[in-house]
C-alpha cells in the first residue's frame, strides 16, 4: 500500500510523464523538434524602478537593455504584498486564498492530484533548477526540482537538454535597504517621496539606499545574462525579469494596494521562437495588458508545449495556450507574521478597489520585523507626536470598509473615492467583480486560520473549500459583508447568526456586533456570554475578546481567563495561540492583570517548524513592553 507520500511522488511522475507525451505530441505537430530555455530573473522587496519603466532616478542599465531587447509589461500585480504567498501563487498558478495558504508562513497542502508547475515540466524533458530561494506557504508536491541550492544552474544539466532556471537577488530585499552603516550613491535630496511618507532625513535615506540596492541587483542581472551569452544560449532561451512583490517600505511591502503589489515584468522572447509570442509582444515595447503572478506558470508551461492544468487560475500569455486577457486582478492581505489581519483588492487598468475584513485595525500595526525599518519608526513618533497632516496620518489609523482610487489621477492612492457619489457605479461594479471572484474561487480566508486547519480531515484546505458541507462559502461570506458593513443598525441578523450550525458564522457573528461597539455587545451579552464555550476555539476568542472589551468586573475577568487559557501554544496550536494573543495585545490596559499569566506562557512548541516558531514570541514581547 502506498504512502501518502510515496503516492504524491508516483503522482508527480505519472503526471509529469503524461504532459510530456502531450508536450511531444504538441512539438510534433508544430515541427518544432527544439524546445526554448526558460530562464527567470528575479528580484525581492522592489517595484518598477527602474529606467526602462520610465524611473529617472534609477540607474539600471542592464535591465534597460534587456527591456530594449523585449517587451515591458506595465500592469503587473504580485497576487500578493509579500514574498512566501506571492510564491505560492507562481508555484501553483492559483491564488493562495483558494488553497488554505494566504497566511504568512502558513503550511498547509495540495490536493495528491495537484501538483507545482515545475513537476510539469520536468515530465516534459525540462531540468529545472531554483538558485535558491522557495518559501512556500505549501508543502511541496514530489520532487519539484532538479536541483534547489546556490550550486543550481542550467550548466549542470544534460548536454542538449532544455532547462526552466531561477536565480533569486536577495540584494533588493527590506532587509537590505535598511542596513547600515551606509553611504549612499544616489542622492537622498532628489528622491522622490509618495505623498504619504514623510520629509525626514531618515526616510529619505531609505529610499536612496534602495534605489542603490536595485543598481546592484542590476549588475547581478547582468552578470547572469553575460554568463548565459557566453554559454551561447542566449537566442535559445526565453528570458523574464520581475520583481516579486513591491519595495520593502512601510505602506508598500504587506499591502494589497497596487504601491504593495505591482512589480516589473520583462520577457525576451528570441526570434527563433517568435512564433510563441503574444500578440501584444513588442521588442522595445510596453503592453498594458493586466498580469498576475497566477499567469506565470501556466505561460511557463505554454511556453514548453504544456497545456496547463485547468485548477490554474492564471492565463497563458505566451506560448502554445494562450489564453484571454483579464479585464480584473486580484491581490490580498492575510496574516502578516504575528499579526492577523484581512483584505481583499482588485484592480482594472484605471481603479483600484479595496475590500477591508478587519476595518477596526489600523493599517500600521506592529510588526516587529517592519518596525526595524528607519522610516516605519520615525513615520510612528512623528503620528504619535502630532506633527503629521493627512495623507502622512491615514497609515497609523484605522481602515475604511472600502476605499476606492484612481490610479491615473491619484498614483500614490491617497485619495478614497468610495463614498463619492459620482463614482458609485464604479463601486458597485468592483463590488460584484470581487464577490463573484472570491465565490468562484471559494476564498478560504473567511474561515479563521485554525479553522483552515481543523476542518481539513484527510485531504486538503482546498479540497475541503470545494466541498459546500464543510464550507458554505456564499453564507460565510454573506454575513462577513454584513458583519463589516459599518451599518449600524439589524444588530438582530448578528444575534441570529450567533446561533448558526456553521462556526464561521458564528466567528463573524461576534466580531460584527464586537466592531457596533458596547451597545451592541451589551444586548447581545446573555449570547456571547454562551460562546464563551463555543466547541470552536476561534469562536471562543473573539467572544472573550468582546466581553472584555465591553463588560467589567466578574464579566471581564471570566473573559480574560478564557483568553489566556487558549494563549497556550503548547496545548491550543499555534493559530489558536496567535488569535488569542493577537485579542490580549489588542485589549491593552484592560487585559494588564493577566501580565504575569502571559509572561509565564510558553513561548514555542517544538512540534512546530522553526519558520513558524517565532510568532509567538514576538507577541509575548509586545504585550510584556505594553
Amino acid at each position: 500500500m502506498k504512502t501518502k507520500s510515496t503516492r504524491r511522488d508516483f503522482l508527480c511522475l505519472t503526471g509529469a510523464t503524461a504532459c510530456a507525451a502531450a508536450s511531444a505530441s504538441t512539438l510534433a505537430q508544430s515541427g518544432k523538434q527544439k524546445r526554448p530555455n526558460i530562464l527567470w530573473v528575479v528580484s525581492e522587496d522592489n517595484g518598477p524602478n527602474l529606467g526602462c519603466f520610465g524611473d529617472k532616478y534609477a540607474v539600471t542599465p542592464n535591465l534597460d537593455r534587456l527591456a530594449a531587447r523585449g517587451t515591458r509589461y506595465s500592469n503587473v500585480w504580485s497576487s500578493a504584498p509579500v514574498c512566501a504567498p506571492a510564491r505560492t501563487a507562481i508555484i501553483t498558478g492559483m491564488l493562495p486564498t483558494a488553497t488554505g495558504s494566504e497566511h504568512m508562513r502558513s503550511q498547509t497542502r495540495l490536493p495528491f492530484d495537484m501538483l507545482m508547475f515545475p513537476c510539469y515540466l520536468r515530465g516534459a524533458g525540462y531540468y529545472c533548477t531554483n538558485n535558491a530561494k522557495e518559501d512556500y506557504n505549501l508543502e511541496k508536491t514530489g520532487q519539484v526540482w532538479d536541483e534547489s541550492s546556490k550550486k543550481a544552474h542550467w550548466r549542470n544539466r544534460k548536454p542538449g537538454q532544455p532547462f526552466f532556471a531561477v536565480f533569486n537577488f536577495e540584494t533588493t530585499h527590506e532587509s537590505q535597504i535598511r542596513a547600515r552603516p551606509h553611504i549612499p550613491v544616489h542622492d537622498p535630496a532628489k528622491v522622490r517621496l509618495p505623498a504619504f511618507h514623510p520629509d525626514t532625513p531618515e526616510v529619505r535615506l531609505d529610499w536612496a539606499q534602495y534605489h542603490d540596492k536595485m543598481t546592484e541587483m542590476d549588475r547581478q542581472a547582468g552578470q547572469l545574462l553575460r554568463q548565459l551569452d557566453e554559454d551561447g544560449l542566449t537566442e535559445d532561451t526565453i528570458i523574464f525579469y520581475y520583481g516579486d512583490n513591491g519595495p520593502g517600505m512601510p505602506r508598500f511591502k504587506r499591502w494589497p494596494y497596487n504601491s504593495g503589489l505591482h512589480v516589473p515584468l520583462i520577457v525576451v522572447i528570441p526570434n527563433k521562437f517568435r512564433e510563441l509570442a503574444g500578440a501584444d509582444y513588442r521588442p522595445g515595447g510596453e503592453s498594458k495588458r493586466l498580469l498576475s503572478f497566477v499567469d506565470l506558470a501556466p505561460t511557463v508551461l505554454s511556453l514548453a508545449g504544456i497545456r496547463p492544468p485547468e485548477f490554474m487560475h492564471g492565463s497563458p500569455f505566451h506560448g502554445i495556450h494562450r489564453g484571454r486577457s483579464h479585464e480584473y486582478i486580484h491581490g490580498f492581505r492575510g496574516r502578516m507574521d504575528e499579526r492577523y489581519d484581512m483584505v481583499r483588492s482588485v484592480r482594472d487598468k484605471r481603479f483600484v478597489y479595496v475590500r477591508n475584513y478587519r476595518p477596526e485595525m489600523i493599517y500600521g500595526q506592529f510588526l516587529a520585523y517592519m518596525f526595524e525599518t528607519p522610516t516605519t519608526r520615525i513615520w510612528k513618533q512623528m503620528y504619535d507626536k502630532g506633527s503629521l497632516k493627512p495623507p502622512m496620518t491615514y497609515f497609523w489609523e484605522t481602515k475604511p470598509v472600502e476605499e476606492l482610487y484612481d490610479l491615473e489621477n491619484d498614483p500614490d492612492e491617497v485619495k478614497n473615492l468610495a463614498a463619492m457619489p459620482q463614482y458609485r457605479a464604479v463601486l458597485e461594479r468592483f463590488r460584484k467583480v470581487q464577490r463573484d471572484y472570491l465565490v468562484g474561487i471559494r476564498d478560504l480566508g473567511f474561515l479563521p486560520e485554525d479553522e483552515i486547519h481543523a476542518r481539513t480531515k484527510g485531504d486538503s484546505p482546498y479540497e475541503m473549500g470545494h466541498d459546500q458541507g464543510r464550507y458554505p462559502i456564499e453564507k460565510v461570506l454573506d454575513i462577513a459583508e454584513f458583519a463589516t458593513s459599518g451599518k449600524s443598525d439589524e444588530e438582530s441578523v448578528l444575534r441570529v447568526a450567533l446561533q448558526a450550525e456553521d462556526s464561521a458564522v458564528r466567528w463573524w457573528a461576534v466580531r460584527g456586533l464586537t466592531l457596533r461597539g458596547a451597545k451592541a455587545v451589551g444586548q447581545a451579552v446573555e449570547e456571547i456570554r454562551r460562546t464563551l464555550a463555543d466547541p470552536c476555539p476561534s469562536v471562543r476568542v473573539v467572544a472573550a475578546h468582546a466581553m472584555a472589551e465591553f463588560e467589567e468586573g466578574a464579566e471581564r475577568d471570566k473573559a480574560l481567563a478564557v483568553l489566556v487559557e487558549l494563549a497556550n501554544v503548547e496545548i491550543n496550536g499555534l493559530y489558536v495561540a496567535l488569535a488569542a494573543l493577537n485579542a490580549i495585545a489588542a485589549l491593552g490596559p484592560k487585559a494588564a492583570s493577566l501580565r504575569a499569566r502571559v509572561a509565564a506562557l510558553p513561548a514555542r512548541d517544538p512540534r512546530l517548524p522553526e519558520r513558524l516558531n517565532g510568532y509567538v514570541p514576538r507577541l509575548l514581547e509586545a504585550i510584556a513592553s505594553s
